[in-house]
């Protein structure tokens, strides 16, 4: 840079220097961020306005008591939450819950993961059973749903099936335990495919050597399993297990369609008994306070299902 030496009533003054031109704003670096801002702005304002505003509205709604028929909307505090106490149904509602969770989430992983191991054996016609198995999943809920409701019936094709065998087949869907019975295993035949297809794709990528290794030691098939595929696809379990219990905490359609919650309360579960509350009985207040019962559980499961990972995921130290 270029110096100039100046004098000012005979004193010399110091050299000055050139100032460098400014640095522009939109820089490469600048312009990279802004192009990632925009590619995930999307998702950001999605899950803004869709999961964080209205988890935000529902605790506020759990606030008050909004009668839509009379026009009010009137604060009550924690009036709703303490109602939770007193609220009679609640007990069986969880129960109800309870029991379609664990046996859906039990059903579920145990065929998807029989049927995966069957089909890893690479014999003819694997790709049309697994095609078969897995088409359901692509299915519309509400149609598998109502086909299922005419198969149960007391005159329907299950029990016509059973009496050709000599067997007076129940009315599945009017008594309390086969009406739980069969909503799970139209669930379990809905979604097993899909479990299916992520234990067969974790299976196939079990290295071979580990097995001849087991075979040369003299383990046997089923020692293999145990202590070889069990732990190798052990992340995939743990996968398929957080996806099965929150969705089997958030059915509805099914028990809509097929029992209406009934016999009783046998089959009314957390997410329909909010419905009702909600939208048929109007307490919009206390139906977002069972919102966020149901928030809370599926959160507590979800986190304690992460944190035994160590434990039941192989991969985790």
């Amino acid at each position: 840079m270029s110096q100039t030496d100046t004098t000012v009533g005979g004193v010399e003054a110091p050299p000055t220097r050139d100032r460098p031109p400014p640095r522009p704003y939109w820089t490469s670096r600048r312009r990279d961020q802004l192009t990632g801002y925009l590619f995930i702005a999307p998702q950001l304002i999605g899950s803004a306005v869709f999961v964080i505003l209205p988890l935000i509205l529902v605790v506020w709604y759990s606030l008050h008591e909004w009668n839509v028929l009379a026009g009010t909307f009137e604060f009550v505090g924690t009036e709703n939450y303490a109602a939770l106490g007193e609220d009679t149904n609640l007990g069986p509602v969880l129960r109800a819950t309870g029991l379609f969770s664990v046996g859906l989430v039990v059903f579920n992983l145990a065929l998807a993961l029989l049927l995966a191991v069957l089909l890893n054996q690479r014999l003819r016609g694997t790709i049309v059973f697994r095609t078969l198995f897995f088409s359901p999943v692509v299915v519309s809920l509400v149609a598998w749903t109502i086909v299922w409701g005419f198969l149960l019936q007391d005159n329907g094709g299950v029990n016509g099936l059973l009496d050709t065998i000599g067997v007076d087949g129940p009315n599945w869907l009017r008594g309390e335990t086969t009406a739980m019975v069969s909503v799970v295993v139209v669930q379990v035949f809905k979604n097993v495919g899909l479990n299916m297809v992520l234990f067969l794709a974790a299976l196939q990528g079990v290295p071979a050597e580990l097995y001849e290794a087991a075979e040369v030691d003299g383990a046997s098939r089923l020692r293999q399993f145990w202590r070889i595929t069990v732990p190798m696809i052990s992340p995939t379990i743990l996968l398929t297990s957080i996806i099965t219990v929150v969705g089997s905490l958030q059915v509805f359609a099914q028990i809509a369609v097929l029992t209406q919650g009934g016999p009783g309360t046998s089959t009314t579960v957390l997410v329909y008994y909010l419905y009702q509350q909600a939208f048929q009985f109007h307490h919009f207040g206390y139906g977002a306070t069972l919102s966020i019962v149901l928030f809370g559980i599926v959160l507590a499961l979800t986190v304690l299902q992460w944190q035994m990972r160590k434990r039941w995921v192989h991969h985790e130290s």
